[in-house]
């Protein structure tokens, strides 16, 4: 999990695949974007147009005279929210999002209590900070570089959408690796301070002892070593924008040892060093690194002589406490369960802050078909911070539990399971939901409807409404849908095979499905017929709440542990499986807290008995676990917090937290 979030190259696909995930370092530049950056030095284009994408949201500020989300750094596009305002006494001023101030520039962020203030760490004192004045618009936090990039002798100019930005060549004057006390250490020195960015890649397969014959033909050996059962490495990529010398890059050349056996050679590789190459592309130094799983880099710069400091480490999070917005503090820090430490990354946040609200977010506005990563989605709605929510089915992408937005459901609470619900005016409840609909005939005939707009399908009628999307294509084989508009029963089909058969969702009605043995209930339903819904909730409290999510199991009510998985219908091998948690609470002053828990120091995440002690322990009152795993993401101002975006798989819907368009300002 990293201390600093991961920052995207345009818009990151995602991933569905469930990866090992390490404690992350301080900054992270996605795969994606690393990738890129390897095309144009290898002679691929570097121009804008091949990376344009729709603009941000204009920011809500006085002044401003060009904005936009594309930075030429040194010739190589990233993406990033940039803007230009010419301030009162008529100069102009730079700001940059705070994710691409951390992320392609390897600035570091100190604790602050003031929002509008963001001390700074970057080859510079700890304790006599450079600060950089913030402002918040349109989903992101700009910080005022203007100063500090005169200072550090950078040069930028606005090309159309695009911030292009030149710094001073540097020089890598030496790397070197020792140990300090259990960890090992890199040293990359340098002439000068010089921008860097981290990625992680991907694992390194270990390579096998082979026989090496006459006429050089190679094999496994029969009776050679077996291979390896440890956990192979992983990728890390450094890569500064300075030059090392030749002879210093040729010091970390791939290699391997070779030994005898009889007559023939066993090709056996060294032990795995943990720089695995330096090479030096067009002006960059790229060092690749192998680290075991489990242990992660944490780097920081030092000043007098210029370096970085890379530590492996098992518990490489940087502990922070940031009041981001007014309202909203990030929060970084290890919280001790018994002997175990866990890495927990969270948002508090003050629903009763003037401008703050929280609503449901879903990938597609006018389907529930569908899953993006969660940066994706939470920058599409202009969300400031988000979490994910839900369960879902990541096969067919539907949704597996409860979505209430604005008063209207979205999907239905599945299985008694553990929800969270909410009203603009910052009150909360948090329990186990049902949702109870009835359907009643014209010659009162009442019958049970199961779910609505749901992925749960079992036998039983389930309801789908324009929410679900334009038409809704059967799920089953052998359903019989009956289309009901203005409360009365307009047609009736039968769906035969599973996916056989789309039937149009009228905007002032909705579709039954009925399934199973319920299909002979088509007969009290005939065409002509008229028929109301009856709609309530258990507990009733959950009726009065305009917004809901459902996920589960429920942990904690009124400071007490409840968790009960297998009430809630969740497996064993779910409830006692170490995995990473994300989880959704209220504290004893009104607060609501969004936390996501990451692998314990050395070890894997927390079982569902420990994710509740660790939420009372960060001072819950009501809690809820929400989907995790893969899915686990904590979303703010245009970053991931918790982990590299190469890590989390896409996710079916969130939470997002909103701040209403501040007076218009200038500063």
């Amino acid at each position: 999990m990293n201390a600093k979030a991961q920052f995207l190259l345009k818009t990151d696909k995602g991933t569905d695949k469930h990866r090992d995930i390490e404690t992350s370092p301080r900054f992270l530049v996605s795969q994606q974007q690393y990738a890129q950056k390897k095309q144009l030095q290898q002679g691929g284009t570097s121009s804008v147009s091949s990376f344009e994408q729709p603009l941000p949201p204009p920011p809500a500020l006085s002044g401003v005279i060009s904005y936009g989300n594309e930075i030429s750094l040194n010739g190589r596009i990233f993406s990033g929210a940039w803007l230009q305002q010419r301030e009162k006494t008529g100069s102009l001023s730079i700001r940059l999002s705070d994710a691409a101030v951390r992320q392609l520039f390897g600035v570091d962020f100190l604790d602050s209590s003031n929002p509008n203030k963001q001390p700074i760490q970057w080859f510079s004192s700890d304790t006599k900070p450079l600060v950089l004045s913030s402002v918040l618009t349109s989903g992101y936090r700009y910080l005022d570089v203007t100063n500090f990039a005169k200072t550090a002798q950078w040069q930028m100019q606005v090309v159309n959408n695009t911030l292009v930005v030149t710094t001073p060549s540097a020089k890598v004057t030496n790397i070197s690796q020792d140990k300090q006390q259990w960890r090992d250490r890199i040293i990359v020195a340098l002439d000068r301070p010089t921008i860097w960015q981290i990625t992680q890649g991907l694992l390194i397969k270990k390579p096998q002892p082979q026989i090496e014959e006459e006429g050089n033909s190679s094999t496994q050996l029969s009776s050679s070593p077996p291979r390896s059962t440890s956990p192979p490495n992983r990728e890390w990529i450094i890569t500064l924008d300075g030059v090392a010398n030749p002879m210093l890059a040729q010091r970390y050349t791939p290699s391997n040892t070779v030994g005898q056996v009889g007559q023939d050679k066993l090709v056996t590789p060294s032990s795995p060093a943990l720089i695995q190459q330096v090479e030096v592309v067009n002006n960059q130094t790229i060092i690749h690194l192998g680290v075991p799983l489990g242990l992660t880099p944490r780097i920081r710069t030092v000043a007098n002589p210029n370096r970085l400091i890379i530590e492996i480490r098992p518990d490489a999070m940087v502990e922070k406490n940031i009041t981001w917005a007014p309202g909203l503090n990030w929060r970084q820090r290890f919280v001790n369960l018994g002997k175990e430490r866990f890495p927990v990354v969270w948002l508090e946040i003050n629903p009763r802050t003037s401008g703050i609200k929280l609503k449901p977010i879903s990938t597609t506005p006018n389907s529930l078909i569908g899953t993006a990563p969660l940066i994706q989605t939470a920058q599409q709605y202009s969300a400031v911070a988000a979490i994910n929510g839900g369960y879902f089915n990541r096969n067919n992408q539907l949704p597996l539990g409860a979505i209430r937005r604005d008063g209207v459901w979205l999907s239905s609470p599945i299985l008694n399971r553990g929800a969270i619900a909410w009203n603009d005016s910052g009150q909360f409840y948090i329990g186990r939901l049902n949702l109870v609909e009835i359907l009643v005939s014209n010659n009162n005939v009442q019958l049970p409807i199961l779910t609505l707009n749901s992925g749960y399908v079992q036998s039983g009628i389930a309801r789908y409404t324009s929410a679900w999307g334009a038409t809704y294509t059967s799920l089953t084989d052998n359903e019989i849908i009956i289309v009901v508009q203005k409360n009365q029963v307009i047609n009736q089909l039968t769906g035969g095979k599973a996916g056989e058969i789309a039937v149009q969702i009228p905007q002032d009605g909705y579709l039954l499905t009925l399934r199973g043995n319920t299909t002979s209930n088509a007969a009290t339903l005939p065409v002509g017929s008229s028929i109301r819904i009856t709609s309530s909730t258990g507990p009733t409290a959950f009726g009065s709440y305009s917004h809901i999510v459902g996920a589960g199991p429920l942990l904690l009510q009124n400071r007490q542990i409840v968790l009960d998985g297998k009430s809630e219908k969740f497996s064993n091998a779910f409830i006692n499986q170490k995995a990473i948690r994300s989880g959704i609470c209220t504290t004893t002053t009104g607060n609501l807290i969004i936390a996501a828990v990451h692998n314990r120091v050395d070890g894997g995440g927390p079982t569902l008995a420990e994710h509740a002690q660790l939420m009372q322990l960060l001072g819950c009152v009501d809690a809820l676990n929400l989907d995790g795993g893969s899915s686990t993401s904590l979303y703010l101002g245009g970053q991931l917090l918790d982990r590299s975006p190469n890590t989390v798989a896409r996710v079916h819907n969130g939470i997002g937290i909103f701040l209403s368009p501040p007076e218009v300002q200038r500063k």
